[in-house]
């Protein structure tokens, strides 16, 4: 995020990073018509502090901003010409002011490094305040990681301090902290990403390549986290807070989900679910807004870091959702969370995908038929390790299916598996084979053997003889030892048909051959003259 842009709400009045740069002895102004305002519950844009004609800096000595953020000794950012009518009023000269401003920054530095715990009751919302300006600097961490270390330092322990002190006190966030709180976490937090450090290279696989981690960590961590206890604290107001988290804040949020740091992708997936489960009305949107990401994930881009997070936020909201199920849902499962089997990297994110999946087919078994059929017709024809985790995610879907949508899709569905049994690739053969192991697929299997034996036993009694792994002779004979004690009827007949099939393709082929030698005579009898 551009922090230059005048409409976000990490930018300063003053075009700074400098929080304090409109204060009055530190503390920003919040008298009259012009208070900062944070996001605006109607508009949905952000207000900011600012000053009007009337809203001059009286007093001697208030003319100087106060210093940089975290205890660092940043300078201060003198105001002036901040009126209408010609700056900062006083009684007393321009030293005088200079004499008092350093004063007043030295106090203001002074309490800033005073403990929330030491000072008055009556004083601990304004010295909180005074704090959290100061963690609203940013800090430079990677052109220059040995700068100003005294200051980010400084920061860090602030954020600590802050997060410790709401851990463990009661009654501490007060309504005037919540526009500062979360205005501090906005400048933090909602910036642009750095492009992909493999642009054009293959998807990045979690268990091979190292992830790019953010330099600027150790105040994000903090910043993350102080976060996180406002949202968790027993004295959060959502009715308070809702003029701040608004579809904007969320849309921000959701932006991050692209980082590559899988450390800030983890707090932000928490983040997203405590929103979701305290504000009520941002629901709709915040699904609306996955659902886009998911759409330009499939359709354009293929490239998205923080798919496996969305999607295990996603697996907790399906769980919640209420029966009889909307026909927004099911066309999320259907447009969306079925579409993103066919992307290429489906492997980082696939454990969370199936565990959606099953999620809807256990809140409704009438969408059993329309999955299966889905997940059938994205079936990988020649990646073994993709068309294992299909394997996978079957049985786990067939798991939860009902005998009734059992039969709609038996036929497809063992059609394919005996396609499984028989690949020369040894880890699908196996995946499919270890179905016979499963006794609730095997009690469906029981239940309609008279279909699934005669589509099943071609690639079984095939692949007894002629699959090269000995691992998966020995699964076969188990699952032909199944299906003997099953029907030994049909299971003869089975055996019997399979023995004509050889004989008429052997029949055919001997057919063949004669037909080919009888042209091949025919053309030695016949030469062609060119």
């Amino acid at each position: 995020m551009d922090t230059s842009d005048p409409n976000d709400v990490s930018s300063n009045i003053d075009g700074s990073n400098n929080p304090n740069a409109l204060t009055n002895n530190g503390n920003i102004n919040r008298n009259g018509s012009d208070d900062w305002k944070g996001v605006d519950e109607d508009s949905g844009k952000e207000t900011f502090t600012k000053m009007n004609s009337s809203n001059n800096l009286n007093g001697a000595g208030s003319g100087g901003g106060s210093g940089g953020g975290g205890g660092g000794g940043g300078a201060g950012n003198n105001i002036t010409n901040v009126s209408g009518t010609g700056g900062i009023s006083g009684n007393s000269d321009r030293n005088g002011d200079r004499n008092s401003s350093n004063s007043t920054n030295s106090v203001n530095s002074e309490r800033s490094n005073m403990s929330l715990s030491e000072v008055p009751i009556n004083e601990r919302e304004s010295l909180f305040i005074q704090k959290i300006h100061q963690c609203c600097v940013i800090y430079d961490f990677t052109v220059d990681p040995l700068s100003d270390l005294q200051g980010k330092e400084s920061k860090r322990a602030t954020l600590a301090e802050m997060v410790s002190f709401i851990d463990l006190s009661h009654g501490v966030i007060t309504e005037a902290l919540y526009p500062e709180l979360i205005q501090m976490f906005a400048i933090n937090c909602f910036r642009t990403l750095p492009p992909s450090s493999n642009p054009l290279g293959a998807e990045f696989d979690p268990e091979e390549d190292e992830p790019t981690l953010e330099a600027s960590w150790p105040h994000l961590q903090l910043v993350y986290e102080l976060f996180l206890r406002l949202l968790e604290s027993s004295d959060f107001s959502p009715v308070t807070a809702k003029k701040y988290i608004d579809t904007r804040f969320v849309s921000k949020l959701l932006d991050l989900f692209d980082s590559e740091d899988p450390r800030e992708r983890d707090f932000l997936k928490t983040v997203l679910h405590r929103i979701y489960s305290k504000f009520l009305g941002l629901r709709a949107n915040i699904r609306k807004q996955i659902n886009n990401i998911f759409y330009k994930f499939i359709y354009e881009t293929e490239r998205h870091n923080g798919i496996a997070e969305l999607l295990e936020i996603l697996g907790s909201i399906i769980n919640g959702f209420a029966l009889p199920l909307k026909d927004e849902h099911k066309t999320f499962l259907l447009k969306v969370l079925m579409p993103l089997h066919k992307v290429k990297s489906v492997s980082v994110y696939h454990p969370q995908l199936a565990y959606c999946v099953v999620q809807f087919l256990e809140k409704d078994s009438t969408l059993t038929e329309y999955v299966i059929l889905s997940l059938l017709k994205f079936w990988p024809k020649v990646h073994s390790p993709k068309e294992v985790m299909f394997l996978s995610e079957m049985e786990e879907i067939l798991d939860v299916i009902e005998p009734p949508e059992f039969q709609k899709v038996m036929s497809p569905l063992f059609r394919q598996l005996a396609k499984c049994v028989s690949s020369p690739h040894f880890q699908v053969a196996e995946r499919a084979l270890y179905y016979f192991n499963n006794e609730y697929i095997m009690s469906l299997i029981s239940d309609n053997v008279e279909t699934i034996l005669p589509i099943m036993f071609p690639a079984l009694f095939q692949n007894s003889k002629t699959h090269w792994n000995k691992t998966i002779h020995g699964l076969v004979y188990n699952a032909l030892k199944l299906f003997t004690e099953m029907n030994q009827k049909l299971f003869d007949e089975c055996a019997q048909s399979y023995r004509n099939q050889v004989q008429d393709e052997k029949m055919k082929e001997k057919a063949r051959e004669e037909a080919w030698r009888r042209i091949e005579t025919l053309a030695k009898q016949n030469p062609v003259c060119i």
